[in-house]
């Protein structure tokens, strides 16, 4: 891949305890990341399971992160949920349509927006058990049960999109289309 499109869906952003972000009409990206989001920073604390131990300061590689529709209605079918799964339910700051294999975009791709705002890819996002129990909480299957928070982590392995830094800031909106650019 040395270049493709899509466009971006939606824009999200928010402090929340439970890592659920609202939706805006845009963001302001900045270099340390997204101005309001409980991401931005330029350093981040390790959790449990991280490269580093838990509680270790180290470099942000997380600033942002990102789903795409296509891999969120897998992920939704193959949890048998009722309702589509949102962006925002994940905590994804991003949601693209139209970029096959998001989560699979290696280090140091770059998606550059309209208003020159460029992201850097850092890595995969991979799934987890508290993720799980947050869409548990929001959805319903489709036999009319919870969903089942264990699940997550397998049938989102892959899927649940890509996390990064800001190289270049500038404002993204809904409805931007994303040139993407494979690494050199």
């Amino acid at each position: 891949m040395n270049e493709l499109a899509g466009s971006v869906v939606s824009v999200h952003s928010g402090n929340n305890a439970d890592l659920h972000k609202e939706e805006r009409p845009e963001v302001q990206a900045e270099l340390d990341g997204f101005v309001g989001d409980k991401h931005r920073g330029h350093s981040r604390v390790a959790f449990e399971g991280d490269v580093d131990p838990a509680g270790t300061v180290r470099r942000n590689e997380r600033q942002w992160s990102a789903v795409s529709m296509e891999e969120l209605a897998v992920i939704g079918q193959r949890l048998d949920l009722r309702e589509p799964l949102a962006a925002s339910t994940l905590g994804a700051n991003l949601c693209f349509e139209g970029i096959a294999g998001l989560s699979q975009l290696p280090q140091g791709t770059r998606l550059h927006f309209p208003s020159g705002a460029v992201l850097r890819v850092e890595e995969c996002n991979p799934p987890c058990v508290e993720m799980g129990q947050q869409i548990a909480a929001a959805y319903i299957t489709n036999t009319g049960g919870p969903a089942v928070a264990s699940l997550f982590p397998k049938h989102a392995l892959n899927l649940r999109g890509v996390v990064g830094v800001v190289d270049v800031p500038g404002p993204i909106r809904a409805g931007d289309r994303v040139v993407v650019r494979s690494a050199p």
